[in-house]
């Protein structure tokens, strides 16, 4: 009797593996709609722009993500919009004027080719973001941020490198504000370095 089950235990197992193997497929679709929606979720989170190796930015522990938007580089040797150079950084702190004449048509340039303002934005400007190394002269930055300005590039946008927040660091915080709160553009001014206020 265990002889007559053995052989039929047997001959069972060997039609089974004489059978193609199938591959079940609910499972891996399982696995590939759970990883799917975790990319989903987790794309936008991210704002990345693209660096140059010659610039290295400065670091903040602002939570704020730029938008996507033109894109001044200045490293230490020139000055360019949109990957395009437009003035030598020794020629810019040289120039007399407030304002950088090879910058200021450049971006008049690109404005002409944008699309129309809607309302709300032609209140608040156009929007631009400054890729400057830490050491950029602060005379440099107020001549760019006010070429900007006059060529209706108001919402501008400084990069920097995140870093997490030191909780009892009270750098960069306003007088009576949470340790580590993001300065707004009325408290700007009284962050700014003596000499520096407004463009």
């Amino acid at each position: 009797m265990s002889s007559s089950a053995r052989a039929r235990r047997m001959a069972r197992n060997h039609r089974r593996l004489r059978q193609h193997p199938r591959l079940n497929l609910v499972a891996l679709m399982d696995i590939f709609t759970i990883l799917v929606l975790f990319l989903m979720v987790n794309n936008g989170d991210v704002e990345v722009l693209q660096a140059d190796r010659d610039i290295e930015l400065p670091e903040s522990v602002s939570e704020l993500r730029p938008e996507a938007a033109l894109t001044i580089r200045v490293s230490e040797a020139d000055i360019s919009v949109g990957g395009t150079p437009v003035a030598l950084v020794a020629d810019a702190l040289a120039a007399p004027q407030r304002t950088l004449e090879p910058l200021a048509a450049e971006l008049a340039r690109l404005a002409a080719l944008a699309p129309e303002l809607g309302e709300a934005q032609r209140e608040r400007g156009r929007p631009i973001v400054i890729m400057a190394t830490r050491a950029m002269p602060y005379e440099l930055l107020k001549r760019i941020m006010a070429t900007c300005a006059a060529s209706d590039f108001r919402d501008v946008t400084l990069a920097v490198n995140s870093v997490p927040a030191d909780p009892t660091s009270t750098v960069g915080s306003i007088p009576g504000s949470a340790p580590g709160t993001a300065l707004p553009g009325d408290a700007m001014a009284a962050a700014l370095p003596p000499g520096g206020r407004g463009l």
